[in-house]
């Protein structure tokens, strides 16, 4: 394989209102970094409420065609999306790179793993089958059908600009859905890209919009009485705060917060394994993971092996702009978020943690200025402290130790979050055991990230999700439409007189 074309353009990123780009009216603007250089790459749009509303009002105008086509012509069109999609992975993963940092070949996976939900979608026609029953009563039938919900909304994170909108609109839009996108402001170039693929796959104009924006767009998307659901990935407070205003305007919600994932590590498991799992779930994306390890729970005697080991790899990890193909770990996302991870590591020193291998300062050659740091490992980590209870969102990887698999599972089902856990064991029984007993929504038995496939859904427990549906899969499809319950008789088999007694099986 070559070296990947870098993403470079300098146009300013705006909306996608009604099947065109519409540049920004609002006068806001806010800069989009290139995290590996440390300079602004371009400008994005952020959106009055007024192009929020005309996003609105488009997709209101493009639903009800959409949501009347049969479900095997909007499948056709998905289809020719994917294919779209799969040509276009590699431009797709540029943009990733270029505005969030991670490594080139990790946005490949990122893109991957969006097309297969997709596909998924593509299967629409089967999933939206509904229940029959015939002679429900005497001369009565009843079933079941799904119908789409009207227009909703995507907000979503930075550090998956492709992936997470595709937990989302693939499978809204399949339903009969329009669709409004407010993707991150910090790399909003993939959801633009994403919009134009789609509108060349034959999507009806206003059928998919996307706003970029802040706070403010947000917002005006949480009070839109024509918006019927949300759906959100990103913080604790903010998912709260998402759920929270979106039920009290009568809306659908389902609200995705943080994490702070623990891996289990046995003392019979295989050594080399965990480390392996630890370093790349710890410090892929330079951590910017909601699925992220986090926290190594070492049971009995295992920290003693696998610390030095864990350390030495920390220290030889390959930091470097993303788009060299041999990198492993790329920048943070912003200055900004630089600094917060960072802070993370001082206080985690002040609260008494072994601070084993220390990240801060790293700099990389010919970019100096780029937003880097450097795997830090931190030993003797305790429940107490803010390193093991707070979200770090960066290449910090906590370690604390547990005298057996009883206090380990303690631990893990102690802690507010309940994203993602681990487990590495060589018996079956134990892993049997943590499967059942954990209170966590979605759990690896040798397995690092344990990130469900298409068809399985995603989503946490505890404070790692607001709402009562997880994200794609079936559960989007319930999430994505109402049910509507019919019985029906016909005049032949009506009796005469009034009933006035509640109506039962006869």
């Amino acid at each position: 394989m070559g070296a990947p074309e870098a993403f470079t353009a300098t146009t300013e990123v705006g909306h996608f209102i009604a099947g065109r780009v519409v540049p920004s009216t609002s006068g806001r603007h806010q800069p989009v970094w290139n995290p590996a250089t440390g300079q602004v790459a371009r400008q994005v749009a952020l959106a009055s409420a007024d192009e929020v509303n005309a996003a609105v009002a488009a997709a209101v105008a493009a639903q009800p065609a959409w949501g009347d086509t049969p479900p095997i012509r909007r499948a056709r069109v998905l289809n020719k999306f994917l294919e779209l999609m799969n040509q276009h992975r590699d431009t797709l993963a540029a943009m990733i790179t270029a505005e969030h940092g991670k490594v080139f070949t990790d946005a490949q996976g990122e893109v991957t793993r969006g097309i297969d939900i997709v596909e998924f979608a593509c299967g629409i026609p089967q999933l939206l089958k509904g229940d029959f029953t015939d002679q429900v009563s005497t001369g009565i039938d009843n079933w079941t059908l799904r119908q789409p919900l009207g227009v909703v909304a995507g907000i979503t994170p930075f550090n998956f600009p492709c992936m997470v909108p595709c937990w989302m609109f693939p499978v809204a839009l399949a339903c009969g859905n329009a669709f409004i996108l407010k993707p991150s402001e910090r790399d909003p170039s993939p959801s633009l890209f994403m919009a134009e693929l789609l509108k060349q796959a034959g999507l009806p104009d206003g059928v998919f919009n996307v706003v970029q924006g802040d706070k403010l767009a947000v917002d005006t998307l949480l009070n839109h009485p024509d918006v019927k659901a949300l759906s959100f990935v990103g913080s604790t407070p903010i998912a709260q705060y998402i759920y929270e205003t979106g039920a009290h305007h009568g809306k659908r919600v389902q609200a995705l917060g943080g994490a702070k994932n623990h891996m289990v590590v046995m003392p019979d498991a295989d050594i080399e394994q965990a480390v392996d799992g630890l370093i790349g779930a710890a410090y892929g994306s330079a951590g910017e993971r909601c699925m992220a390890i986090s926290v190594a729970v070492l049971v009995g005697d295992v920290g003693d092996k696998i610390i030095p080991k864990l350390a030495e790899r920390a220290k030889a990890l390959k930091i470097r702009n993303g788009m060299e193909l041999d990198a492993e770990m790329g920048p943070i996302v912003t200055k900004q978020a630089l600094e917060r991870i960072e802070g993370y590591i001082e206080t985690g020193v002040k609260e008494g943690a072994q601070l084993v291998v220390d990240g801060r300062g790293f700099k990389v050659k010919g970019h100096e200025q780029g937003f880097f740091t450097g795997g830090t490992l931190f030993d003797h980590v305790t429940p107490s402290m803010r390193i093991y209870k707070e979200e770090i969102f960066g290449p910090v990887l906590s370690c604390v130790r547990a005298k057996d698999f009883a206090e380990a599972v303690q631990l893990v089902n102690e802690h507010e979050f309940g994203n993602g856990v681990a487990c590495y064991t060589g018996d079956g029984n134990v892993a049997r055991e943590f499967a059942r007993r954990i209170q966590v929504g979605m759990v690896g038995i040798n397995v690092p990230i344990p990130v469900p496939m298409a068809w399985h859904g995603f989503g946490g427990w505890k404070k790692s999700l607001f709402g009562d549906m997880h994200a794609y899969g079936e559960e989007g499809v319930r999430f994505y439409t109402k049910q509507k319950s019919v019985m029906q008789r016909w005049a032949s088999s009506i009796g005469k007189g009034a009933e006035f007694a509640m109506p039962t099986a006869k």
